[in-house]
């Protein structure tokens, strides 16, 4: 009974009753490849117009989107290990960054990460997120430690159930397709809207040792004067309370840590307006950790907890004058640097009047609020994904 379960999937396009069938990866194509890497030395194997792709070029989750950065001669193809590979093939990453693959409609070479299949005998997009979902189940049982990957041979074995009939194929390839795409544009406009804000960073805070910035709203003409965090603000580590995951009592109040909020758990540590600043434990130095909250939360000993001083700074302009200071020059420890209290607390920026400051504070937050709606919009388009991709695939 389960046997015949399996050659139907859950959710399909009308019309279509016949069973899939089960074929080897082999059997998806015509000829395969393997990769080979030119010497980059040898000048005249590069700069040409054939694209060479790497594991870098290619991104997990995003099967038509290729980065083409690097592309080699007609001599590389002649006089090295690099092999010309046809259009419409599918290039299959098999060592480092494993689980990456894509669609190459022109010519390509490859490095010696892939496995390509040319020459397809089942719908291109079809055989491309059929292979996707693949690599998906294989992950958890891939060879090696240090550099994880599956040998091209053994790939090459793998069953993968495919539909009898072509159309439908292509209405499943097709289907997936539309939908990267979707998914491509909204990571765009997220991309865009990040890069936005860092525009603005740079230009509504003084730079270079100025007192004002190169964009102001209108009616503020004033300095800004350099001030203390410690002038500015109040420390409540003091509150602080770290909880175990097995301790934790599942509720509605957020759990802090360094990096954001790591689980929902009942009571709270804090309530109001504050600023949470990395301790320790922060994943981008480069962007250190700094969030704005309002309400009640639970924050534990990774992260700083700051509340402005009353007609001193607005909490949510310090937020983005914290995300715009180079933090990094103030931590100390090496695998796990740390932002100590008394080093916090002597970070120094520069600061408008109050006024001008909630007006600063305001704009950052709605244009906040407009890239998490973007970011949730993306991850239910990813779980969208990820459901059909159990439900239409036997």
């Amino acid at each position: 009974m389960k046997d015949n379960q399996a050659k139907y999937p859950q959710l399909r396009f009308k019309g279509f009753t016949d069973p899939w069938e089960q074929r080897k990866l082999s059997d998806f194509s015509k000829t395969t490849y393997g990769g080979g890497t030119p010497k980059t030395a040898v000048t005249e194997y590069w700069d040409g117009n054939i694209p060479w792709i790497q594991s870098s070029n290619l991104t997990v989750d995003d099967v038509q989107e290729v980065n083409l950065d690097k592309f080699i001669t007609d001599d590389a193809i002649k006089n090295s290990a690099a092999k010309l590979i046809p259009a419409n093939s599918i290039a299959i990453v098999t060592r480092v960054g494993v689980g990456k693959l894509t669609l190459m409609k022109q010519e390509f070479a490859t490095s010696q990460d892939f496995l390509s299949l040319s020459e397809l005998h089942v719908d291109e997009q079809f055989g491309l997120y059929s292979i996707y979902k693949l690599l998906q189940k294989e992950l958890n049982n891939i060879q090696g430690t240090s550099i994880k990957g599956m040998t091209k041979a053994d790939l090459l074995t793998k069953d993968i159930m495919i539909p009898v009939e072509k159309d439908e194929q292509i209405k499943i390839g097709s289907f997936f397709k539309q939908l990267d795409h979707l998914i491509t544009l909204h990571q765009r406009k997220l991309a865009k809207l990040k890069e936005l804000k860092q525009g603005y960073l740079q230009k509504l805070f003084p730079r270079n040792g100025s007192k004002f910035p190169q964009l102001r709203f209108a009616g503020f003409a004033d300095a800004w004067e350099q001030r203390k965090v410690s002038e500015l603000a109040d420390r409540y580590d003091n509150l602080r309370v770290p909880i175990t995951a097995s301790e934790r009592v599942a509720g509605e109040t957020p759990y802090y840590g360094a990096n954001g909020i790591q689980d929902y758990v009942e009571r709270f540590t804090h309530n109001g307006e504050f600023v949470l600043v990395a301790e320790d434990g922060a994943n981008d130095l480069q962007n250190y950790p700094v969030q704005y909250v309002d309400g009640k939360v639970w924050v534990n000993n990774h992260a700083h907890v700051l509340q402005a001083k009353e007609e001193r700074v607005d909490n949510k302009f310090l937020t983005n004058a914290l995300k715009h200071t180079n933090i990094e020059p103030y931590l100390v420890g090496g695998g796990r640097a740390k932002l100590n209290a008394d080093v916090m607390m002597k970070i120094n920026f520069k600061v408008p009047t109050l006024p001008e400051q909630v007006q600063i504070g305001k704009f950052f937050d709605n244009l906040d609020h407009l890239i998490t709606l973007h970011q949730r919009k993306l991850e239910k388009l990813q779980e969208l994904k990820k459901g059909y991709l159990q439900k239409m695939f036997c």
